[in-house]
């Protein structure tokens, strides 16, 4: 039940931003993974969250967060069981204890004051949900599930009333494309979630791929995003929010150089 690598918080929580809303985060994780990744997040980026579960298949009552039991079973072919099920339970219990809800994997980085400041842009109360936009087989685009994606309180409050009336609730193993036609159909925008110079913020894989030449590139990122890719430098916006494939080393290293790292002369990060 231990890990390999570091085991210790690197940082203390920061303070919410007001104008973003209460954020809860919940991360889609498993018995067989909790310990191997998911812990590093407790570590590193998910305190920062107002409320921050994780969903498993099975509770886990040494483990140093909160882990919520869903009634299903693990593997791939139960993703979109999971999420209905997860999303069932928040309705249920914290709807009216958060005003964001963000879905992430368990190899997902989050910088959450980045998020807050995207989330600052948007009403919770108005039917939106964020992430990295692809376009393939739903006309409005769907979120990434990887990169992470965020729902409004109200698109949540529609989602679930629409799972409860037996819509949206077919399975498949692609959780994220299933749950963008559902909310497409539910009238739920897919919102954009680039900065001002179009640059994306949620991105589908690790950094250093992402800043090397595009034959590196799988031939779905280019096939599935929304909007033109880009490679190298204007890879990313300088408030980007998510990261995936993010081994828990690099989720560390991530922490350093945001919270810890400053140039010599540079403003010195607080604490």
């Amino acid at each position: 039940m231990t890990s390999s690598v570091c085991d210790t918080q690197v940082l203390s929580p920061l303070p919410p931003t007001p104008s973003s809303g209460r954020l809860l985060c919940w991360v889609l994780t498993s018995p067989q993974t909790l310990w191997t990744r998911a812990k590093h997040i407790v570590n590193t980026w998910g305190p920062r969250c107002d409320t921050l579960l994780f969903m498993s298949s099975k509770p886990d009552l040494l483990f140093p967060g909160t882990v919520l039991a869903l009634a299903t079973e693990e593997g791939r072919a139960n993703l979109y069981n999971k999420t209905m099920a997860a999303f069932n339970l928040l309705h249920d219990g914290y709807l009216d204890k958060a005003d964001w809800f963000l879905k992430a994997d368990d190899d997902t980085y989050v910088i959450v004051e980045n998020l807050r400041l995207l989330l600052s842009r948007f009403s919770p109360d108005k039917p939106v949900y964020l992430g990295r936009r692809f376009h393939r087989f739903v006309h409005q685009g769907y979120m990434s599930g990887g990169a992470g994606y965020v729902l409004s309180r109200e698109s949540v409050r529609r989602y679930v009333r629409a799972l409860h009336h037996g819509t949206c609730t077919k399975s498949t193993s692609a959780e994220d494309l299933l749950l963008g036609f559902c909310l497409q159909k539910l009238g739920v925008p897919a919102g954009d979630s680039r900065d001002h110079q179009h640059r994306e913020t949620f991105h589908p894989l690790w950094l250093g791929k992402l800043l090397c030449t595009k034959d590196v590139l799988p031939k779905w990122f280019h096939q599935y995003n929304y909007y033109p890719s880009k490679v190298g430098p204007d890879c990313c916006s300088n408030s980007s929010v998510s990261f995936h494939y993010v081994e828990p080393v690099r989720m560390y290293m991530l922490d350093y150089f945001l919270y810890h790292l400053s140039p010599v002369g540079g403003h010195s990060p607080a604490g």
